[in-house]
């Protein structure tokens, strides 16, 4: 037994050295896109970051880069996943040989051949999960994802530990360790809280008699201890000190923050006393129950960082909850806005016509000393006639939403008249469908089945044949599923994202499984905890977070609880082939060989599989990406950006490693909130406060959040100068309002215009001297739709009141629907367009003027890529994304250099852009055919003419793919279809057009072969 002990502890911290180098081998070197880039901000200056934050995350980030400087920061944190995510895999190996050993050992000493079977079951499954698709992708960047599968690997392990000496003097220590784990994991992220109904069975096998009944009240307890941890620990004792702090300062008239002072004195009284009490009078469940939940509000209280450091006003204070009732806010995520669960609406539920909206929750702010409402919350009222139990179907904020509703669920629903309109209302069964078939085999077992069988490539999926879906290796299946795998394009076949593990991590662990369940009543017990923690990391996840279609991004990571705990069944899939084969030889060979076939075609096989995908060494592209933002713009210019990827770069980049500190990034979906629209009205480093000219009163929450537009007859194709447009907006006159909608400001025309100061423009070099005889006297904005957002209220008065003196930019990843009919005013200078007085005349498509003299400067001297030609460099769909951004920036400077006869300067260009971004990299497209039109169009037929063909016979393979399927799963790819054929007559009109014979005809009967197809096909 000591020696089994010894080479437990041995060969489990074996797994980690292996997970440990593995993870720091193939970690990225700096930030990287998504959220990363703002958890590092957060951890290096201890900033506020988005709800509902992660304070201890934040704090052991703080700790390890304090090790580095600003340059080496976001490696720090990389660091630190990568050593969560290899004790992850120790704590799993532990686990797992626990596990694996009490159904191996019957009697006695473990003998070599259970020796080695029990430490080869967890250095299998353990192994299994460090390779693993969605862990290893958590594991090399700094997100919280890495950390919160340590908390949920400890805490069950734990448990276990508890098990072992159950009964014994001071056993409910493990409780309590646990329960302090869960405290602070909720600082980390709430996925841990799900391992409580498995750790909850545990502590029921082993201290009671177990019945079904037993099984059942065992579980609603861990549901209540579970939703009194999330509804009444987390949000809830932040709920009482607001009621607290009401009633002493609005009520008593006492200073801010004395209620909060006082109820947290009363809440730690009552629970010393409790624990006194309990203790002297030997209630041990009692106070141990104290006890336990004291550590969780302890570990719990990491949170306090939150408001401390928001009232420090710093540059990043997301929502910033400063104060109670806004850090309740914050820990309610209510930016996100509610999700219907249990009862609620479809995606075509009308709105009850009495009363559209109803009021919910107050919303205070601070003022004079007290706490003021500053309104209230109303909530959509939806006809109940048209609502349903376990609503699936419900987010309507997007017609493509519910297009994807109406083809998973097959909607044919019962037609319903509600005032004079037929209304289509789904069936519950079609409800259900789209909840099976979408959510939980597309949202999750999608994401399962990459983990265990393979993978098709790394592009995201909407539920099309050729992205994002499970493959296996096994021809015939993956065939069936869909279509035919013959002749892949390259673009699939070289796609590093594309992995097949024939279903043999699967299929081991469904081994385990059948191991477990057939070991007796132990292994029966076991069997269902961790399908307890299988099912509330898993499918319990997917029936809370009830997703809508087309997603901004996979999301697999949520999941990454319930494959932990596959991993575990595929270790114990060792014990069981051991168990059913030694009797076929010398069990010591037998144990030994088992081991060693099922290392080689499990970990083994998903690390050669995976590591060309997972290995981001090398990789600068978000760092990179987000200078190339900041350099686009000049000296103490504002940039609006709108996603998390053109803003988290740039942030990262400002506060982590100074770059552009005189410059504001400002991002337009935060500036539709009445926090933000405060943060841009103060400085920020070297950048003086936003133009902004509205009084707190007058953008706090629920005033002045829509401006409708509701045009008067009396002044139909009129227009309004901006600065009296903005005074009227801004007026309290009842009569500038609508009664009838909460008194909402509008606007009575659409047609703005603003005078240009012409010396103002020339004074602060907005345009090139060349330009001064362009610039136009007028600027005229006509708003589109019915009303104008908080967002673009603030951009118009920013516009107004800046008179040129800080350059305004648009990032180029900024949607049309924001620009405010701006477009025509755009200079496009690197990624950004910026706004200037000059009116262009061009293509819709083309947005604005080229400077071709900055930009030049910045695509060919200023910009860096990431590195991303480096053969060693892995380029995933996302940086493929932003990459065909850069390649369509400079297919539009080449074309303006052309058209300014600069043709030199044109060819170096596009030389430089095949140079940095290469197609081997990044696949060819719409601008590659667009850049080989600019080669000619430049006198460089060779390079062109080589450029065609290299296309041509790219969309050649890829048609010829296409064309092989069959039914609906030709449906899918028709859009992909006709946009090849269509870019392949592109070519030849530009062979044509450059006097390429041979090459037309070449690149021609590719295209009539394709054409002729698809009219027989059509036909």
């Amino acid at each position: 037994m000591n020696n089994y002990k010894r080479l437990n502890v041995i060969v489990g911290w074996l797994t980690f050295a292996i997970s440990a180098v593995v993870y720091l081998m193939t970690i990225e070197p700096t930030a990287s896109f998504w959220d990363c880039g703002e958890f590092i901000t957060t951890a290096f200056k201890l900033e506020v970051g988005h709800p509902p934050g992660a304070p201890f995350f934040m704090l052991l980030g703080r700790l390890f880069t304090v090790w580095g400087n600003e340059s080496t920061a976001s490696l720090m944190m990389n660091i630190l996943s990568a050593l969560a995510s290899a004790f992850t895999i120790m704590f799993l190996f532990w686990t797992i040989t626990h596990l694996a050993k009490r159904l191996i050992q019957k009697t006695g000493e473990l003998s070599t051949a259970q020796t080695i079977t029990v430490l080869g079951s967890g250095f299998v499954g353990a192994l299994a999960y460090t390779f693993s698709d969605t862990f290893w992708f958590s594991a090399v960047e700094a997100e919280v994802y890495a950390t919160s599968s340590l908390f949920t690997a400890i805490v069950f392990w734990a448990i276990l530990k508890w098990e072992n000496e159950a009964g014994k003097p001071h056993a409910n220590r493990w409780i309590i360790l646990i329960a302090y784990l869960a405290g602070l994991s909720i600082g980390v992220h709430l996925l841990n809280l799900l391992a409580i109904p498995a750790i909850s069975l545990i502590y029921y096998y082993k201290n009671y008699k177990v019945t079904p009944k037993g099984i059942f009240y065992a579980l609603l307890i861990s549901g209540v201890i579970l939703g009194t941890t999330l509804i009444g620990i987390i949000p809830g004792v932040v709920k009482v000190a607001s009621w607290f702090e009401l009633l002493f300062v609005n009520g008593i008239g006492m200073p801010l923050n004395s209620g909060v002072f006082i109820y947290l004195v009363l809440l730690i009284a009552a629970i010393v006393y409790g624990i006194y009490y309990t203790h002297k009078k030997q209630k041990v469940l009692m106070n141990t129950i104290l006890v336990g939940v004291t550590v969780i509000l302890i570990g719990y209280s990491t949170y306090a960082i939150i408001p401390i450091r928001s009232n420090a006003k710093l540059p990043m204070d997301q929502n910033s909850p400063d104060d109670v009732f806004s850090m309740l806010g914050y820990l309610n995520r209510t930016q996100y806005g509610d999700t219907p669960l249990f009862y609620g609406q479809y995606f075509n539920t009308p709105l009850d016509e009495r009363e559209s909206y109803v009021e919910d929750e107050k919303q205070y702010i601070t003022k004079n000393g007290r706490y003021e409402v500053s309104h209230v919350k109303k909530v959509p009222n939806y006809v109940d006639e048209f609502s349903t139990y376990f609503p699936r179907m419900w987010s309507s904020s997007q017609p493509n939403h519910i297009n994807a509703y109406k083809q998973w669920g097959n909607i044919k629903g019962r037609k319903l008249k509600h005032n004079g309109e037929t209304i289509v209302k789904p069936t519950m069964a079609e409800n259900l469908r789209f909840f099976v078939r979408y959510q939980v085999n597309f949202m999750y077992v999608r994401y399962f089945m990459w983990n265990f069988a393979g993978r098709q490539n790394d592009i995201q999926g909407h539920g099309e044949a050729l992205n994002g879906n499970w493959i296996s290796g096994i021809k015939f299946i993956d065939e069936a599923r869909l279509g035919s795998q013959d002749d892949l394009p390259d673009k699939f076949a070289n796609n590093a994202g594309r992995n097949t593990y024939f279903f043999l991590p699967l299929l081991l662990g469904l081994i385990g499984i059948a191991f477990q369940y057939e070991s007796g009543k132990q292994g029966k017990r076991d069997l269902f905890v961790v399908f307890m923690l299988f099912f509330s990391t898993g499918l319990a996840i997917v029936l809370y977070l009830n997703q809508y279609p087309y997603q901004p991004r996979e999301r697999d990571y949520a999941y990454a609880g319930s494959f932990y705990a596959f991993t575990i069944w595929i270790g114990l899939g060792v014990a069981g082939l051991y168990k059913w084969l030694n009797k076929f030889g010398p069990k010591n060979i037998v144990a030994g060989g088992v081991t060693i076939i099922s290392l080689i075609s499990v970990p083994v096989l998903m690390a050669s599989q995976n590591w060309d995908d997972h290995n981001r060494a090398h990789r600068y592209t978000a760092r990179d990406f987000g200078q190339n933002y900041l350099n686009s713009i000049k000296p103490n210019g504002v940039i609006f950006t709108n996603g998390d990827n053109d803003t988290y770069p740039l942030w990262y980049n400002q506060e982590v490693e100074g770059i552009g500190t005189d410059k504001r990034v400002c991002n337009l979906s935060y500036f539709q909130t009445d926090w933000y629209v405060s943060q841009m009205k103060r400085k920020a480093y070297e950048s003086d406060p936003l133009p902004i000219s509205f009084e707190y009163d007058q953008y706090v929450m629920g005033t002045r959040d829509i401006v409708y537009i509701m045009e008067d007859p009396r002044l139909k194709g009129k227009s309004i100068e901006l600065g009296k447009a903005l005074d009227f907006i801004k007026s309290d006159d009842k009569r500038t309002k609508i009664t009838r909608a909460d008194n909402a400001a509008y606007l009575p025309v659409r047609n703005l215009f603003m005078k240009v100061d012409k010396q103002a423009v020339i004074d602060n070099m907005v345009v090139a001297p060349e330009l001064y005889d362009q610039i136009v006297d007028t600027m005229r904005i006509t708003l589109k739709g019915n009303y104008i957002t908080k967002d673009q209220l603030m951009l118009l008065d920013m516009l107004y009141n800046n008179n040129w003196k800080r350059p305004l930019y648009y990032a180029i990843s900024v949607t049309s629907d924001k620009h405010l009919g701006l477009d025509k005013y755009f200079s496009l200078e690197g990624l950004a367009y910026r706004i200037v007085p000059i009116e262009s005349q061009g293509a819709a498509v083309a947005k604005g003027i080229v400077n071709t003299n900055v930009m030049y400067d910045n695509l060919m001297n200023k910009f860096k890529f990431g590195n991303i030609k480096d053969p060693r460099v892995y380029v995933d769909e996302n940086n493929r994304r932003m990459c065909t951004n850069l390649r369509s920036n400079f297919d539009r400077l080449a074309s303006a250099l052309i058209a300014e006869g600069k043709t030199d300067s044109a060819i170096q260009v596009l030389d430089y852009c095949m140079e940095e971004i290469p197609p081997e990299k990044v696949p060819f497209g719409y601008f590659s055919v667009e850049i080989l039109k600019d080669y000619f169009d430049a006198g460089s037929n060779e390079k062109g003419a080589e450029l065609a063909l290299a296309i041509a016979n790219d969309f050649d393979q890829e048609l010829n793919y296409y064309f092989g399927f069959e039914g609906k799963k030709l449906s899918m790819v028709e859009q992909d279809l006709r946009t090849s054929i269509f870019l392949l007559n592109q070519i030849v009109i530009t062979a044509q057009q450059a006097g390429e014979k041979e090459l037309s005809d070449k690149v021609n009967a590719i295209f009539e072969k394709y054409y002729t197809q698809m009219q027989n096909l059509y036909n």
